[in-house]
């Protein structure tokens, strides 16, 4: 026979902590309140945990158990026999198995029921596996990481069939970070390890080619962005009044987003961000809040776009290089047939620049992998960052990952405002935006600012 392991005194007050969170109650052998017909069964328990109606337990009972795979006509007879035997107030006993133990169960609903686990289930062999069809599957989960389980079954960024499983983007850093769960339970990741998830999520979607989602709790993009002068001002004081946790302990940082509503608090905060301390009441705050004015009436915004709003902000200041000048671009679209009388479209773009006195010309096509032409703003951005000369090294790893693209004004006066979201080697990701009457020229100038803030970013010498 097994020799019974005595509990030592940690595992024993960590599980009745967890009885007591569940609202459970411990009942003894010789107690008063044990179960009288419990109690003169050979081998009775020495304790057991239950919660519900203490009631159930001084009724006359009978057990009903039977097989997981059971049949239709087995589990209605186990429904029927149980709906009987409630009504006849004697109380049904089983299992939470699926099959007959839950047909007996809902055939006693009416005058309750005693579900029983026997000697409890180990949590290290309890997993809980969640699908997120009603938007509840980290919160199912961490319920059951609650009740004792110890196996998280979840995906990255909570991909899987329909609408996905429980997102370990979330429950990790749940886990390590929050309590209850933080100082009673180990996950096997550790806080410096767990500052590589929102890399972790980003480089998911790069393989698979999807676009982040910016509210994704913990590792969106705007996940800790503070928009209004108070949400500023607060954050610069104490951040956790508005910052349920450090963005830093994610791999997240903070974004203040700006726009002509901005207070110089907020103005102050963001710029200090870039790296840029100007001190209250200089007369640049001004200029550049007037300046954000006048581009949001042209239809720019600055909400999701910060690199572009620090560029603005450098040339208010002062500190913006010039690395390269552009001195002219063009793009075609060509539509024929391919030699399998196919119609297809091509597009190139030649870019002209001048890097310290030198002229670049720089053509590419916007063909893809698949040999499918990519647009005209693909090959635009291929031929702006071919080659850069002494800065080439820097961008090298840069790529365009999101497009977006919004008409500002309606009818024959419409103004098109696009918005590019940029990611680097090293996982950061920054937004630009270019606004024209004319599509491609606003990508142009979209993408001239993300590779403007990427050599500030890294450093890169005039």
């Amino acid at each position: 026979a097994r020799i019974p392991k005595i509990a030592d005194r940690v595992s024993v007050e960590r599980e009745m902590e967890r009885v007591d969170r569940l609202g459970a109650k411990y009942l003894f052998l010789g107690n008063p309140d044990y179960p009288a017909l419990l109690a003169e069964i050979d081998g009775a328990p020495q304790a057991i945990i239950y919660r519900g109606n203490s009631k159930l337990l001084e009724q006359r009972a009978v057990s009903i158990v039977g097989a997981r795979n059971a049949s239709a006509a087995a589990c209605r007879f186990a429904r029927e026999l149980a709906f009987e035997l409630a009504e006849s107030m004697v109380t049904v006993v089983s299992g939470l198995a699926r099959g007959i133990d839950t047909a007996a169960h809902k055939g006693a609903l009416s005058n309750g029921t005693i579900a029983v686990i026997a000697s409890g289930i180990p949590g290290d062999r309890l997993a809980i596996h969640t699908h997120n069809d009603t938007e509840n599957a980290v919160a199912g989960t961490l319920a059951a990481v609650m009740a004792g389980a110890r196996q998280v079954q979840g995906t990255l960024n909570g991909l899987g069939e329909r609408c996905g499983n429980a997102n370990l983007t979330t429950l990790i850093p749940t886990l390590l970070l929050k309590e209850p769960y933080a100082s009673v339970l180990e996950t096997g990741v550790s806080l410096e390890a767990l500052k590589g998830l929102r890399r972790a999520s980003r480089l998911l979607d790069d393989i698979l080619n999807r676009v982040p989602a910016k509210q994704a709790p913990y590792v969106g993009a705007s996940a800790f962005a503070h928009k209004s002068g108070l949400h500023a001002s607060a954050i610069a004081k104490d951040p956790s009044t508005y910052e349920h946790v450090d963005p830093a302990a994610i791999g997240n940082s903070r974004i203040v987003p700006m726009s002509n509503q901005a207070g110089q608090s907020n103005l102050r905060a963001r710029l200090a961000e870039a790296g840029l301390v100007v001190e209250a009441g200089n007369p640049a705050l001004a200029r550049i809040v007037e300046r954000i004015k006048e581009k949001e009436a042209q239809g720019y915004s600055y909400d999701t776009a910060q690199a572009s709003f620090e560029l603005l902000a450098r040339e208010e200041l002062g500190q913006m290089p010039q690395f390269f000048e552009v001195k002219r671009y063009r793009v075609t679209v060509e539509r024929r047939r391919n030699k399998r009388n196919q119609m297809v479209s091509l597009s190139e773009a030649v870019v002209v620049t001048k890097v310290g006195g030198q002229k670049f010309l720089n053509v590419s096509e916007s063909l893809g992998p698949d040999g499918s032409d990519q647009g005209p703003v693909n090959a635009l951005s291929r031929a702006l960052a071919k080659d850069l000369g002494p800065y080439q090294q820097i961008i090298d790893d840069m790529q365009l990952v999101d497009f977006k693209v919004r008409i500002t004004n309606g009818g024959t006066e419409a103004v098109t405002r696009v918005i590019i979201d940029s990611e680097d080697g090293q996982g950061r990701r920054w937004s630009t935006v270019g606004v024209s009457a004319n599509i491609v020229d606003a990508s142009f100038d979209a993408l001239v600012d993300a590779i403007n803030w990427k050599l500030i970013r890294d450093g890169a010498k005039v």
